[in-house]
């Protein structure tokens, strides 16, 4: 069984979102085994972006998922990984086919709702800067 971090990003908490989207993450048979409202601080924010620290937008990243409280998950399941985002959708919710999270629900790429952890090695590295150990339940 594989886990990946989700976060239901500001824009999404603040539309009421949360519960429509871990609902669908329920109904596909992955489970949710940690949960937790919070605010990112600017150091969690850098470490996730990390891969784009070089680049022009990251100053955007950070500030907007700092901006208001996120919800964070981790969720786990066969292929995980694969099979949320497929759910998710593309970044660019032009792009979004209906159906998926951002298809349905994003409305700009920078307001795209929902991040998911693109590979087994990001999700851990993803779910250790969010989560504590003892905060996954098996």
């Amino acid at each position: 069984m594989e886990k990946t971090l989700i976060l239901i990003k500001p824009d999404g908490v603040a539309r009421s979102l949360t519960g429509k989207i871990i609902h669908r993450f329920e109904q596909r048979g992955l489970n949710v085994v940690a949960l937790k409202l919070l605010t990112v601080s600017k150091a969690q924010a850098a470490a996730h972006y990390d891969e784009h620290k070089n680049q022009p937008f990251f100053e955007n990243l950070v500030g907007f998922i700092t901006s208001g409280p996120l919800v964070a998950m981790v969720i786990k399941g066969e292929n995980a990984v694969k099979v949320s985002r497929a759910m998710i959708g593309s970044a660019n919710p032009a792009e979004a086919q209906p159906g998926t999270i951002r298809g349905d629900f994003a409305t700009a790429l920078q307001y795209n709702v929902i991040h998911g952890s693109d590979s087994a090695a990001s999700a851990e590295r993803e779910i250790a800067n969010l989560f504590k150990p003892h905060e996954l339940f098996e």
